[in-house]
């Protein structure tokens, strides 16, 4: 019989390089797994975390094994790189930090001494290399001893379950084919609560069969999403000597073009959130604990779709994803930049990222990147890639469809954009540039002039802190703007079915420790719920008010109460017929919902306010305060190009840093004053570019916009869409700080300059 104990207490660690010991080691320090040595120094926005080798090191008695079996040592994920030793031999090496391995063990010794050499460092071969968000080094899940017989179900190739199931409907039953990895006799079981209701037993190497479930109940979702049982018992006469099961949906879907998402034959509209992992101090060391929380949270938004940004998840994440209905989409973490000799990585973290997960219903689509054409789109060696890979994915599963998610720049018309079945964008019309209208606008272009392709959201979003005001602005990281820009978005979404699925970005903020925005560095912060998971911001409503079903009443702005203006607007989310608002209990008045659930109120600021929403049976209260001056910690303190929105003169009729650069380059004088600015900025590039071996050995950045390295040939894409940039969020996104005072005197050249006339 398999045995399975996890190993994860007691263990060495040490950051210093040095040889592999032979011996236990006396002086490093003792940790219990999992762990990463970035929990602190890659989320406090330095950009300089540790990314090196690190040395874990752990004793083995010989009890810790099973005497006469086959030992394997199971790493459920080390990120990034790794080699094993076991009694100072070299047994294994593994590149890429998110999926499973195993390594077998030979001559076990009284004592044993186990030692993995772990490595997050800079190169050119293991993905991901450059990204938004941390890359975490470390034993950062379970590790553990297998033990099996001589004759067991596979477990070298790729992480492999040792079984795979695939289901096919057929009118009222399911055809379930099973296969299972191992030579002999094998019992295969379909069990369903516990009962089994259909077996047959197979003998030959690596046997497969098909059973039948009659009328069977399909996995259909957030709706209902049952689950079946598949085992395979491997058999030495009438004894076991090997088993192993897995969980597995009955379900149908296609990706229409028009139509967007089908779930057994139902049109079912895929809109939810994109989820990064990680958690303040540990990283992505998690716990069962933390997973939980968070498809909770997941769940309690109402979203029925995660996104799993940008790499492999755990498996207890996808087995929740299973259990709660939620449709996956799964990926690997080619991302950002396409490197050549990293080929091998891409094929060998997409084989195990599929044979590890296959048998999850919640899966329907494999990505193959995200934003890879940063760099551009005609490379054909990234373009090769995306075809070896796209082939890959159809030959290891005939069953689900590949996707991508491809940067706003990127030409629809590009060759690599047209490889994978169905594709999404990642947008962020209205917080790094243009308008939220753009959004809405630039699908239905997209689905005019390429009819017969399904496109998706893949990311979408805009950052918020604890910083608020009256007046939101892009770009200005306020739980207010964040909240209108949701808003815009939700009402653009939904009156588009064709887009075939829409990922927010993103559930929780991450860390990304080259980050320095929002008056907090090392965070990305579009979450809809803080990074340690305890504040739900006021845009995490707005898509309850929208996809839950359960009965939601939230008062806007809450962490807002002083106010300077005489009268003042509430926000209110709620998915209920009627909402009523009380100031100091009077009535202020009674609303309807209309098409989307937001209600705006006006209400006098006069003195201190008590404000009380009921819809029914649900009631939310909140407080605002009349002040005289702008409460200070209410305003986003930052060095440099940030500005806040009080300091910024912009006089009626008149132009101002408030402005878009193509509204200010429609008139004579803005495109004269814009043309001194971008020649201005072509000669620090320039410097910046010609000193840059020199700047990045005294540990200067480069020059960065929207936290990628800024090239003039870069420049000259990005540019595509810096006509809907606010002139002041074209500052604030340049990595070298321009001094405040620079801004505010572009700011007032520009208020002698008219506005062009509108033409309506």
């Amino acid at each position: 019989m398999r045995i399975i104990n996890n190993i994860n207490k007691d263990w060495l660690f040490t950051k210093n390089n040095q040889a592999i010991p032979t011996s236990l080691p006396k002086d490093w320090e003792s940790i219990d797994l999992p762990y990463t040595w970035n929990g602190k120094d890659g989320q406090d926005g330095g950009n300089d975390y540790y990314r090196g080798t690190c040395y874990f090191a752990k004793e083995l008695p010989i009890s810790s094994f099973e005497e006469n079996k086959v030992n394997y040592i199971q790493f459920d994920g080390v990120n990034s790189s790794c080699d094993v030793y076991f009694n100072g031999e070299k047994l294994f090496s593994h590149d890429g930090g998110y999926s499973t391995f195993r390594v077998p063990l030979k001559d076990i010794k009284e004592s044993n001494l186990l030692v993995v050499a772990v490595d997050n460092s800079v190169n050119d071969r293991v993905y991901p290399q450059t990204a938004d968000f941390t890359f975490y080094g470390g034993i950062y899940r379970d590790v553990s001893i297998l033990s099996v017989e001589k004759n067991h179900f596979e477990l070298d190739y790729y992480g492999t379950p040792g079984i795979k199931v695939t289901p096919s409907i057929n009118g009222s039953n399911a055809n379930v084919n099973i296969e299972a990895y191992a030579n002999g006799t094998v019992q295969f079981n379909i069990i369903d609560k516990k009962k089994i209701i259909a077996t047959q037993t197979i003998t030959g190497n690596n046997p497969s069969v098909d059973l039948t479930i009659n009328n069977v109940h399909l996995w259909n979702g957030t709706i209902d999403p049952y689950l079946y049982t598949a085992e395979a018992i491997l058999l030495d006469g009438e004894n076991e000597i090997d088993k192993v099961s897995t969980r597995f949906g009955c379900r149908t879907f296609k990706i229409d073009p028009n139509k967007g998402f089908i779930l057994n034959g139902k049109e079912y509209p895929l809109r939810g959130v994109c989820r990064h992992q990680d958690r303040p101090e540990i990283g992505n060391a998690l716990l069962y604990k933390h997973h939980k929380e968070d498809i909770d949270l997941i769940c309690e938004v109402g979203a029925n779709t995660i996104r799993l940004a940008h790499y492999q998840h755990a498996q207890a994440f996808y087995d929740l994803c299973d259990e709660k209905g939620l449709v996956i989409w799964a990926e690997i973490p080619y991302i950002s930049r396409h490197m050549p000799n990293g080929l091998d990585n891409t094929i060998s973290q997409m084989k195990e990222l599929i044979i590890q997960n296959y048998n999850h219903p919640c899966i329907v689509t494999w990505g193959l990147s995200n934003e890879i054409t940063l760099n551009g789109a005609s490379d054909e060696s990234m373009v090769n890639n995306h075809r070896i890979l796209n082939d890959l994915v159809h030959k290891l599963d005939k069953t689900r469809l590949t996707t991508m998610a491809v940067v706003t720049m990127c030409d629809p018309s590009s060759e690599y954009v047209q490889i994978p079945d169905v594709v999404s964008f990642n947008h962020y019309f209205g917080w790094y540039g243009g308008t939220t209208s753009m959004n809405g606008e630039w699908f239905d272009k997209f689905h005019k002039d390429y009819p017969n392709i399904a496109v998706g959201l893949s990311e979408y979003g805009c950052e918020a802190l604890n910083w608020h005001t009256s007046t939101p602005t892009q770009g200005d990281y306020t739980e207010e703007y964040q909240a209108y820009y949701h808003e815009e978005l939700i009402k653009q979404i939904s009156t588009r079915q064709f887009i075939w699925a829409t990922h927010l970005w993103n559930m929780f903020d991450f860390a990304a420790d080259a980050r320095a925005e929002g008056g907090e560095n090392g965070m990305n912060h579009k979450g809809l719920v803080t990074f340690d998971r305890k504040y739900k911001k006021d845009a995490f409503y707005a898509y309850k008010a929208w996809w839950s079903k359960e009965p939601v009443l939230h008062i806007c702005s809450k962490r807002y109460i002083d106010r300077v203006e005489d009268k003042t607007k509430v926000t209110i989310y709620s998915n209920q017929d009627e909402v009523e608002l009380f100031a100091n209990g009077v009535s202020v008045g009674k609303q309807s919902k209309g098409e989307f659930p937001f209600f705006y109120f006006e209400v006098n600021n006069e003195g201190e306010t008590t404000l009380l929403a009921k819809a029914g049976d649900l009631e939310d209260t909140a407080t605002i305060r009349k002040v005289d001056k702008m409460n200070e910690s209410y305003v986003m303190k930052e060095e440099g190009a940030v500005i806040n929105w009080f300091e910024i003169e912009a006089p009626a009729g008149y132009l101002s840093v408030n402005d878009t650069v193509g509204e200010v380059w429609s008139t004579f004088r803005g495109k004269f004053t814009l043309l001194k600015l971008a020649l201005s900025l072509k000669k620090a590039l320039s410097s910046k570019e010609s000193n840059q071996d020199s700047k990045n050995k005294k540990g200067k950045k480069k020059m960065e916009i929207m936290g990628m390295p800024v090239t003039m040939n870069s420049l000259k894409s990005m540019m595509k869409i810096a006509a809907g940039f606010p002139i002041k969020r074209v500052f604030s996104m340049i990595g070298s700080k321009i001094p405040k005072e620079t801004i505010l005197a572009l700011n007032k050249k520009l208020n002698k300059i008219r506005k062009p006339k509108s033409k309506s």
